[in-house]
């Protein structure tokens, strides 16, 4: 029997506990998405002054199924009717990886003058284990690039919602009028919910899917959704505990690192992320003059913040989240495939 690390787990209680406080704080606060962002900024902070946290990563393979089954519930007929209209998104977005990569890897090698190797894989906008692994891999700072994504995710998703919130007036779904009560579901819909959740995770990985552990739930939830087989998402207690693991986990990213190398590397972050959201913000007028696509919808496809933040973030905020996860599937597909033969023709070019 596998021995309990009794303080690793208070530190991991102790950081939960921070996170559910913030959460508390920024949903009586009116903060866009509170019980993630919350937890996130209330979290980094009490990393960077040297608090006694863990990350609850442990947790964190559990709950992104939940937050898959939340997202597939958002599945409409009417989104797919739209398909038609994904296309010029799904298109754009090779370009537009190769523009806001190009921006950013220049903005590290020129401003924070790092190595060619470790700017290119910070400058990838993939995922964080995805992009640290391989660059350490390469020869890459392994530290600078994990810190490089962790600024990047927490600093686009605060961007985008403080944005949207206060300057674009859309509201997030965190109502009474959307709470969903445990009672409101029967045996069978937890039966279903949790059959997606588990199913899904195992069949995403079996199948190879890109991003499994959300993607995978996400499919087999949004088909219940759409055949009338479950017409409930998963209750709102349970989803907000996902979302308080989430945003501690982002937060706890900066543990153990001095204060002052953190906050230069979130600056060279906030620099990097600004010259990606700023071509982001160029393909999503494009789209939407193309398309007719709502300039908010597409701008949170093309935002380069991770899928679950950004996912989440689009079901809050009332846009299509079909529309919205795919593209960011795609993207971190096409990042990670495209990785190692883009570092090929950089170092040629070198």
């Amino acid at each position: 029997m596998r021995k309990v690390n009794w303080n690793a787990a208070g530190r991991s209680i102790l950081a939960l506990a921070l996170g559910a406080v913030c959460g508390l704080i920024a949903n009586w606060a009116g903060l866009p998405l509170p019980w993630m962002l919350g937890p996130m900024i209330g979290v980094t902070i009490a990393a960077l002054i040297g608090a006694p946290l863990l990350g609850p990563e442990r947790l964190r393979p559990y709950v992104i199924p939940v937050i898959g089954v939340l997202l597939g519930s958002g599945f409409t007929p009417e989104a797919f009717m739209a398909v038609s209209k994904w296309a010029v998104t799904l298109m754009l977005l090779v370009p537009f990886l190769m523009m806001a990569a190009l921006a950013s890897y220049t903005f590290y090698r020129k401003v924070g003058r790092f190595d060619p190797i470790t700017a290119f894989f910070c400058a990838m906008p993939g995922g964080l284990n995805d992009m640290m692994i391989m660059g350490a891999q390469a020869g890459g700072d392994e530290t600078r690039i994990a810190l490089a994504h962790a600024s990047r995710v927490l600093l686009v998703v605060l961007f985008v919602v403080l944005f949207f919130g206060f300057f674009m007036g859309v509201t997030t779904g965190d109502k009474a009028s959307n709470w969903v009560e445990l009672s409101a579901l029967a045996p069978l819909d937890w039966a279903v919910l949790g059959a997606c959740a588990v199913l899904g995770v195992i069949l995403g990985k079996w199948i190879g899917l890109p991003a499994a552990p959300i993607f995978g739930p996400m499919i087999l939830s949004g088909a219940a959704h759409l055949t009338g087989l479950v017409t409930v998402a998963p209750p709102s207690v349970i989803v907000i505990t996902a979302q308080i693991v989430v945003g501690t986990v982002i937060g706890c990213r900066f543990m153990g690192r001095a204060p002052r190398d953190v906050g230069y590397e979130i600056l060279l972050g906030l620099g990097a992320s600004l010259s990606m959201i700023t071509v982001a913000v160029g393909f999503a007028f494009l789209t939407a003059y193309l398309t007719g696509t709502d300039l908010s919808q597409a701008f949170l496809a093309y935002s380069p913040g991770g899928l679950t933040e950004m996912s989440l973030l689009a079901l809050a905020m009332g846009q299509d989240v079909t529309y919205v996860s795919l593209s960011h599937i795609i993207r971190i597909t096409l990042v990670i495939a495209a990785a190692r033969p883009a570092l090929r023709l950089v170092r040629r070019w070198l």
